[in-house]
Formats: structure tokens, sequence, C-alpha cells
């Protein structure tokens, strides 16, 4: 989980990746480091179907693994899941708090795309320092080679670029080294294997209270939306305001979710996507937890139903919060890119259309 010093960090690392470039796609013909970027607005890209018995890389494009334990878990996880697993060449390699060099980093990236005995990627864990490989990825393989990518937090920076370079459903969810208990390793099963059309609805939780308080859902505005889904984790998302690798908003469902953030930096983020034009496109909304996001000792701070309600309702879309998105134990494996229709009122999503395509 990353805390307020990763949050600065990945700011200042984003500014430098994108700096001086408006939102949502200028296109450049390369970057320093020689990667292709595409048109703004690609055409949708379907990853690879995965069954049992396929092979899978682990990367690592973020903060390094705190215990060596952490890989091994892993790479169980995914052999439990029926997978041969490839570990990328620098995924224990440090590099301060990072998980080896920019360069080291997106080497495996790039490599685990390339490879085409490899049909899926997974990142080890999130934290911060993604968004630092943005301008090394090699965007040409990527959408030469469509093949899903799974991860969640600091891994959005990944899921935006890959979204706005390519159009690569990728996948939102739980990172190789977090929790795999049985709700997410059904999830998993369901999206990968079984490529349903999932409906997304919470399972609330009672525990010992006569009614249940936990993953319930609270509608913003009520209303159906259809359109692709986009988004993750806040902090990173907002941070890509001005690079050519935040998606275009427009027609599409903003999904949100964050950790260890008071109110007010949430608030602030949101007035960034606002002032950015980014929410004032969108059709629809859906806010997942935000974890450990309470004002400490702030006085006279806004709540979160205050900050959601100015931001959200004026815009008059289907909106509703909740959702199992996000630092949470059990969580939906969304995918991004994915056409969906929420319904505000239940605090549901279903996939329209398959995400996966043939081979």
């Amino acid at each position: 989980m990353a805390g307020d010093m990763d949050r600065r960090e990945f700011i200042v690392g984003a500014a430098a990746a994108g700096i001086g470039l408006s939102l949502g796609g200028i296109a450049r013909a390369g970057s320093s480091e020689g990667a292709s970027v595409a048109p703004t607005t690609p055409q949708r890209l379907l990853p690879l179907a995965l069954s049992p018995g396929d092979r899978v890389a682990l990367v690592s494009p973020s903060s390094a693994h705190v215990d060596r334990l952490d890989l091994q878990l892993a790479q169980e996880v995914m052999q439990a899941l029926g997978f041969e697993v490839h570990a990328g060449a620098h995924v224990a390699a440090r590099h301060g708090h990072l998980a080896g060099t920019d360069a080291q980093r997106a080497a495996d990236i790039n490599a685990a795309f390339a490879d085409e005995s490899i049909r899926a990627v997974i990142a080890l864990r999130g934290g911060s320092g993604a968004a630092r490989l943005l301008p090394m990825l090699d965007y040409a393989a990527i959408r030469a080679n469509p093949k899903a990518l799974l991860g969640y937090s600091d891994i959005t920076a990944l899921h935006c670029a890959i979204q706005a370079q390519c159009g690569l459903v990728s996948f939102h969810g739980p990172n190789g080294s977090g929790s795999w208990n049985s709700f997410n390793a059904d999830q998993f099963r369901r999206v990968f294997f079984r490529r349903e059309l999932m409906h997304y609805r919470n399972q609330p939780d009672a525990g010992d209270e006569l009614v249940p308080r936990r993953d319930r859902t609270l509608t913003i505005t009520p209303g159906r939306a259809r359109g692709e889904l986009l988004g993750g984790n806040l902090a990173v998302l907002s941070a890509l305001s001005g690079t050519p690798y935040l998606p275009d908003f427009s027609g599409r469902i903003l999904f949100l979710e964050d950790v260890a953030e008071a109110p007010y930096r949430i608030d602030r983020m949101l007035t960034t996507l606002r002032l950015s034009g980014a929410l004032q496109r969108i059709a629809g909304f859906i806010f997942g937890h935000c974890t450990d996001c309470s004002p400490g000792e702030t006085h006279g701070s806004l709540s979160l139903d205050q900050i959601l309600d100015e931001h959200i309702k004026p815009l008059g879309i289907p909106a509703y919060r909740g959702a199992m998105i996000g630092h949470i134990p059990r969580q939906f494996i969304v995918p991004v890119g994915g056409r969906v229709e929420m319904d505000a009122d239940a605090g549901t999503f279903r996939l329209l259309e398959p995400v996966f395509g043939e081979g």
C-alpha cells in the first residue's frame, strides 16, 4: 500500500514522464528511450484467452518486495491456479525502494509481452514507481502481442498507459503477492478460465450484526449507463493528468479507489480531474473503497460523502459508491476497457461483451 511518501515520489515521477503534454493523448513519434507511441484513442484490442497449463510472467513494475517470501508466494499462487510460471529476469532486483532500475523493470515488461510463449503478465506488487516506466514501454510490441495484464494500485499507471496507447483490455485485480482468498481465486477462474460475462454485485457481510454493514453500496445519482470501463487508483490516475498516458474519458464509465489518503487529498485529486475536463466527459461513475481514508487530526474536514456529492452529483450521471474494488481482501477483477452496463440504483455493473480474443 502506498503511503504519503510514495505518493509524493510517484507524482514527481509522473511529472517527469509527461510534463508539458495535454490530457489524454498528444501523440509522439517516440521518446528519449526510443519507445513508440500510438495515436490517440486506438482501436480496442482483446488479450489472448487463458487456460490452465499456460505460461504466465511475473514482473515487478513498482516497489521492491518487502520479503523474499512474497515472490515465492506469488509463484505458488500462479502454480495453484494451474499455470507454468516465468519470473522476469529482474523481478528480485532492488534500486532504492524500487524493484530494480527503471530500465530493468521496463525490460521485464517488454520481454514478457514480446515472448510468444507467455500468455499473461502478472504484477508482483504495487507501491510506487510504475509511472517512471511509461516512456520506456514498447507499445508497438504490446499491440502486436496482446495479452492480459493483471494488477492494481500503482499498476493503474500501466493500465492507463496501455489503454491510452494500445487500446488493450487489461485487468484491475489482485497482485501476485496479494490476498488470494476463495473469493479472489473464484473471480479469477470465472473471468479468465470460464470467460463469463461477469455481473459484478457486492456480497455484503453481516458478520455478527443484525444487518450487513460491510461491502454495502450507496447510490449517489440513480440511473443506468453503458460504456467502457476506465480507472483504478485515484492518486495514480490523477497524477497522469497532462500526459499522453491517460486515456480519453469521453463516454466511459470511470471507476476509482484509493488507500491512506485524507479526504482533503481525495478532494484535491478529484478537483484535478474536474479542472482537466475529464470528469465532465464520463457517462457513469463507480467509486470502490477508500481504505484508511479518515481525516485524522484535521478538524472540520469534508466527509467523503460531501466530496463525492460536490464533484459527482452535478454531473447528472449514474453514480454509486462502495463497489468491491480497491485495497480490500475480497476484490472484483475488473476489465479495464471492457464494455459494461452499470446500475447505480442496484449498485452493480455487468459485462456486455467478451473481453478475450481467440487463440
